[in-house]
């Protein structure tokens, strides 16, 4: 496996917002500032690497049919560490994400990650995995927070940007606002990569990191689950 091909996946070939379409509630919720995208960012890269390796590490002896519970009792063990380190370190960041915070437990970037990825690779690989999709995450939050903040507020990380202060679009660190960048961005990523990000991203049920708990699965998807 190319280890460069899995760091830079989650960048844009695979981003897991504009690609791969996950992680939308908070990419929404946290995207009216740059400094809550960049803690989110980071808190989320920090929990996706720790679980990736956990998970690729006690892949052979987690039983099958319990895996995913197994994955989220990990996971929420990660960000429970996270959560109490932000809440020493940066209390204005844990004031500002508030209930997101915590929500990264279920957020389905990390599960998606564990279940289609550290599942079936070595430890090293699901390190760079867990880093790649979590800078990937953090850039595409970055880059929706710092539209909607300038044209929206105003401001960069708080500061008045020169010209702009005076003419707001304060729609834009609305719902609505938020949901046009969003498309905006899926369409522009759409546009540079013509059309081929996420081409060779798994499809449907085998694709879905829920699709053994659902039932979904069928039999033909999980047998060229098991040849993967």
């Amino acid at each position: 496996m190319n280890r460069l091909k899995v760091l830079t996946n989650g960048l844009i070939r695979e981003n897991p917002v504009l690609v791969l379409i996950l992680g939308t509630c908070p990419s929404l919720a946290v995207s009216t500032q740059a400094s809550n995208a960049i803690g989110m960012g980071l808190a989320a890269t920090v929990v996706l690497l720790c679980s990736n390796v956990a998970i690729s590490a006690l892949r052979k002896i987690i039983p099958d049919n319990v895996r995913i519970p197994c994955y989220i009792v990990l996971i929420a063990g990660f960000v429970t560490v996270v959560q109490m380190l932000v809440k020493a370190y940066a209390p204005a960041i844990d004031e500002q994400l508030g209930i997101f915070l915590p929500l990264i437990v279920v957020n389905c970037i990390i599960l998606g990650r564990a279940e289609m990825f550290a599942n079936k690779n070595t430890v090293f690989a699901s390190a760079l995995d867990g880093i790649g999709m979590g800078l990937g995450f953090t850039l595409a939050l970055l880059a929706m927070a710092s539209i909607r903040e300038v044209f929206g507020s105003g401001t960069w990380f708080g500061l008045a940007v020169p010209g702009l202060a005076g003419h707001k679009v304060s729609i834009l660190v609305l719902a609505p606002g938020g949901f046009f960048v969003y498309g905006v961005l899926i369409a522009l990523v759409n546009k540079l990569t013509k059309g081929k990000a996420g081409k060779n991203a798994e499809q449907g049920c085998a694709g879905c990191p829920a699709a053994a708990a659902c039932g979904r699965l069928g039999a033909a998807d999980e047998a060229k689950e098991r040849e993967a």
